[in-house]
């Protein structure tokens, strides 16, 4: 390299400078000049991984939510048993009790035992198991979230729901059983118990059928001022609508919710008259009805079941709410496929590592092919040997991946061995 002259040395100053001046603009506009000075890059990197948070940690810290603000509240009735602890604990001794019962655990055996249900039933409930184990699958299925958001109660007041059939046999109610349309053609029957004075809201409510509003319900029945435990006294504020799930949308939930009422409420304003077969008079949110008369209503009994489409919906969307029959198909993805790789891996075949990059048809006909091959409808099948793999013989010459398809078709594996 030879010697710069006056001129260029003044040039690649000049240069020198400018590239200083805009890095360090640059630096500011991005923010990097609050970056201590270091001799190392790695110590810009920061800690090693073996020390330094891992992303899920990462993405926990990111995503932390506060707990005082999403804190989950009981807007249910309180226990009716003062030391709920002390009653579980006896509970569990009388258990305890049972079981080492040699007596009991001799009848158990010879199968003489005689378990009357309704004691048990009874006993579940007056423990408050029952509401706890209620509320627990509630939550399971996302009643209490996609309905009260943060709130939550316990079912303090079983819920004793069925629907009756034209054989007079009873479709019941439970905590997500299966219920089809045509099996909830007519109102239910709704018994529990209640004090005599008292007065009750009754709702049944679907969160997942609005058919144009992403998170709005319909409701299908509303029953208010209940007097007692006599549901046909009440007002009448939506007439019983039968479910209709259209079809391709899978299975949705019918929710029942008992409210006690603080005293007689006033629902004019809400009440709709005759069927009401109009869906957008029918759009309903749970929690824009309870929060404004949270201090009249208190949340006390929970049942639910679940729904799917039958040939009775079509009739529903034609004759009762006068409107064509929408029918959803669900849009699968596309099937993921690896991007190839130059060397795959040393465990997997090479035959088969090729199979998921051609045409399914292709490999359907050759595996048709090969069944028809090895298959003689005049002939009966041939007794699979009982050591398949003594019977390999075969050069070491042959790929390896042909070896081991040999090996398929002796041990009876594959795609086209399981076929048949």
């Amino acid at each position: 390299m030879g010697v710069l002259n006056a001129a260029d040395r003044v040039v690649t100053i000049f240069t020198i400078k400018m590239t200083s001046r805009l890095l360090s603009v640059t630096q500011k506009a991005y923010g990097f000049s609050n970056i201590p000075s270091s001799r190392s890059l790695i110590r810009m990197l920061g800690a090693p991984p073996e020390k330094a948070r891992s992303l899920k940690k990462k993405i926990e810290a990111y995503n932390r939510v506060d707990e005082e603000v999403v804190r989950r509240v009981d807007i249910g009735l309180p226990s009716p048993h003062a030391k709920d602890r002390t009653l579980a604990l006896e509970r569990s001794k009388l258990i305890s009790k049972i079981k080492n019962d040699p007596e009991m655990e001799r009848l158990a055996r010879e199968q003489k035992l005689d378990v009357p249900l309704e004691t048990i039933e009874k006993g579940w409930m007056e423990s408050g198991t029952a509401s706890q184990q209620i509320k627990t699958i509630a939550d399971h299925y996302g009643i209490f979230e996609h309905l009260f958001g943060y709130a939550y109660f316990f079912p303090r007041v079983m819920l004793d729901i069925g629907f009756e059939q034209k054989d007079e046999s009873i479709v019941p109610v439970f905590r997500g059983n299966i219920v089809k349309p045509k099996e909830a053609v007519n109102a239910p029957v709704v018994n529990f118990e209640s004090d005599k004075g008292s007065l009750w809201t009754l709702l049944l409510t679907n969160p997942d059928g609005h058919l144009t509003e992403e998170n709005a319900e319909y409701v299908h029945w509303f029953i208010g001022n209940i007097p007692g435990n006599d549901v046909s006294k009440g007002d009448v504020i939506y007439q019983y609508l039968r479910p209709f799930p259209p079809a391709g949308t899978g299975y949705q939930r019918l929710v029942f919710i008992l409210y006690k009422q603080a005293g007689k409420i006033d629902y004019s304003s809400l009440k709709k008259e005759g069927p009401c077969t109009d869906l957008t008079l029918r759009t309903f949110s749970t929690l824009e009805f309870y929060r404004p008369r949270q201090d009249q209503l208190t949340p006390a009994g929970l049942a639910f079941c679940q729904t799917d489409y039958d040939y009775s919906v079509q009739k529903t969307f034609h004759e009762i709410l006068n409107m064509q029959e929408p029918i959803f198909e669900y849009d699968f993805p596309e099937h993921y496929v690896a991007k190839p790789k130059w060397f795959p891996d040393h465990d997997q075949s090479f035959d088969v590592y090729l199979d998921r990059y051609r045409d399914p048809r292709e490999l359907n006909k050759e595996y048709m092919l090969t069944r028809l091959k090895t298959t003689d409808p005049f002939q009966k099948e041939k007794k699979k040997l009982q050591y398949p793999l003594v019977h390999l013989h075969l050069d070491r010459s042959i790929p390896s991946w042909l070896r081991r398809r040999k090996g398929w078709e002796l041990m009876g594996w594959g795609q086209v061995n399981e076929s048949k």
